[in-house]
């Protein structure tokens, strides 16, 4: 078969499987009107649950709301697990007390957490007076954990035993507490002793093939536990390091306090990455597209009105030399080259920097040492750049100071923006501000400055070479 026919393939079912998911949409917006939840279950079950959150954020708000309240609890549950964090947010909100309790008490307690802990207090409160107590009392301990700690991404379910319980008592429970066991998500048992303090962990296969009347102390090795308090970063390095599929979590007196697992740790360490990502470009917030309307509006303006100060700032400096561009004009030809060229290069400091300093690699008080560094790449890159350009300038143009101009400034922005790139992150971190969502504008608005003064003030002062 051919590329070609692949790819009309490729595309009739791209127009099939839109056409199916439109049919799908308009029948659970008729199910959802006519209030039938037979239908809307029969609509959604054989969707995956990206295709169920799809089509639940296609519908209205308040069509949203009558869903939730008529599927079964599992699959409100499931679809508050997939939606996006201040998606599933509002969802809750949203919800009687009574129902959002209801949902809520089918996730672990590590999202229950994270979506209660979200919430107004009043809210929180009436969902919690509702839940079970022994789940209210989790979510309320582990609401007080940071998120990027183990504390805040553990689940306060554990698969643990006392010292004095036995190879059958263990396999007993696994064998009849089904749904409790689906939300210790395979881990391993864990022994404690009086004060409630893990001493051992026990191996799967060591229980199979063990007697039923053995002790656990019998067979179990020491296991490695982590403080609630261990960062999201040392969790990746101590997942890194060993084949865990989870680590028990203690408080600060040894007693457990829940497990972490590999799962959640690799999740949020995404999440981090990806809510960086998107603060750099002005995204802030979990934002998605059935998000309300005037919500998404105010959070982008804000980014954008505080960036067209800085271009105005940026601007000033080519209105203090319109004599100088309007003898040589071939030079506003170039100003955008040397400003964004300087701006590539600051933004792959600000990006080193960035993962630096999530992987514990750097801290505030390296920025000297950082910037050094950041130095002798500007340096090198600088001038192989600034001769690039000043030759592309000369055969283009025609005059070799022309070239020299226009080459020197990218050469020293260039040194300028990695600098600002390397160390800006480091010193916005030291004001605990957040250095994801202030570096790019920063640099983009010094390069710019300093790009634009560079050419300006260099072709002011070679003017007669110039003309």
């Amino acid at each position: 078969m051919s590329n070609d026919q692949k790819t009309q393939d490729r595309d009739d079912t791209d127009v099939a499987d839109e056409a199916q998911s439109r049919t799908i949409r308009e029948q659970l917006k008729e199910a959802v009107d006519a209030r039938d939840a037979e239908s809307i279950e029969a609509l959604l079950a054989p969707l995956p649950l990206s295709g169920k959150m799809r089509q639940l954020l296609a519908l209205s708000v308040g069509d949203r709301d009558v869903l939730l309240s008529l599927v079964h609890t599992d699959v409100a549950a499931d679809l508050l697990e997939e939606a996006p964090h201040e998606a599933a947010i509002e969802l809750v909100e949203r919800m009687e007390a009574a129902r959002a309790a209801e949902v809520l008490g089918e996730l672990d307690s590590d999202l229950q957490a994270d979506l209660i802990g979200d919430l107004e207090t009043e809210e929180a409160e009436d969902i919690l007076a509702k839940l079970d107590p022994e789940d209210a009392a989790d979510v309320r301990r582990l609401a007080t954990y940071s998120d990027d700690t183990a504390g805040g991404l553990m689940i306060a379910e554990a698969f643990s035993f006392q010292s004095t319980a036995t190879v059958g008592a263990v396999l007993r429970s696994m064998a009849s507490e089904d749904d409790d066991f689906e939300r210790y998500r395979g881990q391993h048992p864990y022994v404690l002793d009086d004060d409630n303090r893990p001493v051992g962990v026990v191996s799967l296969r060591g229980l199979l093939t063990s007697k039923r009347s053995d002790k656990l102390t019998a067979i179990m090795s020491t296991p490695l536990t982590v403080d609630v308090d261990t960062s999201l970063d040392e969790l990746q390095d101590i997942f890194d390091g060993n084949n865990f599929l989870g680590l028990p979590v203690v408080e600060k007196d040894g007693r457990l306090a829940g497990v972490v697992s590999r799962s959640a740790v690799d999740a949020a360490a995404l999440e981090r990455s990806e809510t960086e990502s998107l603060k750099r470009q002005g995204v802030v917030g979990d934002e998605v597209r059935a998000m309300p309307l005037w919500l998404r509006s105010r959070r982008r303006l804000a980014w954008l009105s505080a960036n067209i100060v800085l271009n105005i700032i940026a601007a000033s400096v080519i209105s203090a030399y319109e004599e100088t561009l309007a003898a040589v004009i071939a030079i506003a030809v170039f100003l955008p080259m040397v400003s964004d060229m300087s701006g590539c290069s600051g933004n792959q400091a600000v990006g080193v920097t960035m993962r630096e300093l999530s992987l514990g690699i750097v801290q505030p008080k390296d920025a000297f040492r950082v910037w050094l560094k950041e130095v002798s790449v500007g340096v090198i890159n600088g001038l192989a750049l600034g001769v690039l350009i000043g030759i592309v300038c000369f055969v283009w143009k025609g005059n070799p100071y022309l070239g020299v101009v226009i080459g020197l400034a990218l050469a020293i922005n260039t040194v300028i923006a990695v600098s600002i790139g390397g160390v800006v992150p480091l010193l916005l971190k030291r004001l605990n501000q957040d250095p994801a969502a202030a570096s790019g504008p920063l640099l983009t608005t010094i390069t710019d400055m300093a790009g634009f003064f560079l050419v300006l003030s260099l072709a002011t002062m070679m003017m007669p070479l110039l003309l």
